[in-house]
């Protein structure tokens, strides 16, 4: 029988870590009172939210699809379109961008149900270096090269939340995390999430004992794209710009470097991922093309020590503490116990 002191117990201890991250966000721009440092946390959480949002498909599900930062980008386009051009609400905006990535998503989707492996890659590739030259060639409405500009800023019961520093894309932007990082948790423990893992694990294998390997492909795909699709809006909003450099490679390569750094099929790695490189990167633009160099050895030498990333290097050290913890608490009171029976 399971004690429910202690498993309350482990419940809490694990729900610590995560709560305390949450409220450590949730004060760091009141603690770090900096226009640049929240700055750079916005971009990092939205990030994060990109990151581990590919992290379902790419770790747990096994989809290389290079298509997702081309879907996060097509999301920017249409929550700038609607909000410049036909001035929607902003709610509206950013439920626009999740539609129509949902759509492209499933429109993706239907040509990968018949191919496997490397030719994936291919063809998401391909849709992303498509939607860029669409944006170029529709430059009337997407702005093309230049990009799209003087996007209006989000505005909920006339409150602009250009206001105070922008502080209120910031809040924006953490609760749009922790609804992705719980909803992608939740989708992982469940039987979805389960069937996810048996399919990346063996596709003939996970046929063979009754899933559905095409529902699994799109509902993966789809899952992936809900909060990719409203980070997308936000951002186009928050930088008042989007630009068709989102559909390149430099951008593929930067959030995969993220998953990977921070840990495939985590949840909480490719998150880590997306603040390690993002304040990193920034510090370190003075260096110029030397940037890319250092931030391409460190995910080289993080992936050879800890091929499973930085979360599971973090994982590992709290776990040696926990167990010197342990035992030097059982050696004391062994001690402590030994020397009374002694005297007794």
């Amino acid at each position: 029988m399971i004690n429910n002191k202690n498993y309350s117990s482990i419940t809490l201890k694990k729900a610590g870590l995560p709560l305390g991250i949450i409220a450590l966000l949730g004060f760091l721009p009141l603690l770090i009172p900096s226009e640049y440092f929240r700055h750079l946390l916005i971009i990092a959480m939205l990030y994060g939210v990109i990151a581990s949002s590919w992290d379902l498909t790419l770790g747990y599900a096994g989809i290389f699809n290079f298509a997702h930062v081309a879907l996060f980008a097509i999301a920017a386009y249409t929550g700038g379109f609607l909000s410049k051009f036909y001035g929607l609400p902003s709610i509206l905006c950013i439920l626009g961008g999740v539609v129509v990535t949902i759509f492209f998503t499933i429109i993706i989707t239907l040509p990968l149900l018949r191919v496997k492996g490397i030719y994936i890659c291919l063809v998401t590739i391909a849709f992303s270096q498509l939607c860029q030259h669409l944006v170029l060639a529709l430059s009337d409405y997407t702005g093309g090269s230049y990009g799209m500009v003087m996007i209006p800023y989000i505005k909920i019961f006339g409150y602009s939340f250009a206001q105070n520093d922008k502080m209120a894309y910031y809040y924006l932007v953490l609760l749009l995390l922790i609804g992705n990082t719980f909803f992608l948790r939740s989708l992982v423990k469940s039987k979805l999430g389960l069937g996810i893992i048996a399919f990346r694990n063996s596709e003939n294998l996970a046929s063979a004992r009754g899933v559905n390997v095409s529902q699994i492909r799109i509902l993966a795909l789809t899952a992936s794209a809900v909060f990719t699709g409203a980070a997308g809006a936000i951002y186009a909003s928050y930088l008042n710009s989007v630009s068709v450099e989102l559909f390149g490679f430099d951008y593929i390569v930067t959030i995969q470097g993220m998953v990977l750094l921070g840990g495939v099929a985590t949840i909480y790695g490719p998150i880590i991922g997306a603040f390690v490189i993002t304040f990193v990167s920034e510090y370190m633009v003075s260096l110029g093309a030397w940037r890319s160099i250092i931030i391409a050895t460190m995910i080289i030498l993080i992936i050879t020590f800890y091929p499973d990333g930085i979360f599971a290097a973090i994982k590992s050290l709290v776990g040696k503490f926990s167990k010197r913890r342990d035992a030097s608490i059982k050696y004391g009171f062994l001690r402590k116990g030994g020397s009374k029976i002694k005297n007794e």
